[in-house]
């Protein structure tokens, strides 16, 4: 599932690439917003603007209408010039927005649905998230508040990726994160103390901010870069533990392990050395 950094990207680049432009051309494999566009037509609108709140996108048209979208796991947003050859099959296409400059095009989303601009903040999911660790008003002393009111029996690991406690942190930084503040990712929210809460919501602000530096000064691109945690140059060491399983720890050399957690049995990845488990 893309995390929050790459949603934040796509959104920065999609507004960039859309905000101020008039929609020449809607189309969309989903039933209910192609009603919506027979109905009120998309073409004509202005993009506002595009933005993230964790994991989710809201697209803001002109006329009080907002395009609320979810990558779950094999989503993507692209950007390309009108005629230019698309990565992906047209198949995969589910919903596409054109001006005169760009075709944006979502890929393989499941989650798309239109909200009036006056019903969104009860009716959208978008809006349960209420800490998004890259929003510029993040309050880390709310993230702190917010975590440590988690239920004392809820593993550290699923704690981390409920968006509904703190928005943003996949399945990558959940355990980057335990790793870079020494917590175990099975233990449990009541066996952390305060100084650990607090690292693991200063580091995971840190970790995500780091990754959404611009790559280039245009900013409409595809982001191909590769996410880091460790600050090494070289691609081959820039994570500590995700996706390391069997291999030395880069701290103390203690074989990484792994196994997977929570409802969706997302795999997680720890050194049983550096990240004791609480008696």
């Amino acid at each position: 599932m893309p995390e929050g950094d790459t949603i934040f990207r796509a959104a920065r680049t999609l507004n960039k690439a859309l905000a101020g432009k008039t929609i020449t051309q809607f189309e969309s494999a989903f039933p209910r917003l192609t009603r919506v566009h027979e109905d009120t037509p998309i073409t004509g609108r202005v993009v506002e603007s595009v933005a993230a709140r964790g994991k989710w996108m809201e697209m803001h048209l002109s006329g009080g209408l907002v395009l609320v979208t979810h990558m779950l796991m094999n989503g993507s947003w692209h950007i390309y010039r009108p005629g230019e050859k698309w990565q992906r099959p047209q198949r995969d296409m589910r919903v596409l927005l054109a001006t005169d400059d760009f075709v944006a095009v979502a890929l393989n989303i499941q989650v798309a649905e239109f909200y009036r601009a006056a019903e969104l903040e009860k009716e959208s999911p978008s809006r349960q998230i209420k800490e998004d660790f890259l929003a510029a008003d993040f309050d880390e002393a709310e993230a702190f508040a917010r975590l440590r009111a988690a239920p004392a029996d809820m593993s550290v690991g699923e704690a981390l990726l409920k968006q509904t406690i703190v928005a943003g942190i996949g399945n990558v930084y959940k355990s980057e994160v335990a790793f870079a503040c020494r917590v175990h990712p099975f233990a449990k929210m009541g066996s952390v103390t305060d100084e650990q809460l607090r690292c693991m919501v200063a580091t995971a602000r840190k970790f995500m901010q780091a990754n959404v530096t611009e790559s280039s000064p245009e900013g409409i691109v595809t982001y191909f870069g590769f996410r880091r945690t460790t600050g090494r140059a070289n691609p081959a060491d820039r994570l500590w533990v995700y996706g390391r399983a069997g291999k030395p720890c880069r701290r103390c050399g203690t074989r990484i392990e792994s196994r997977k957690q929570g409802a969706d049995a997302r795999v997680t990845f720890w050194c049983p050395e550096c990240q004791g488990l609480p008696a």
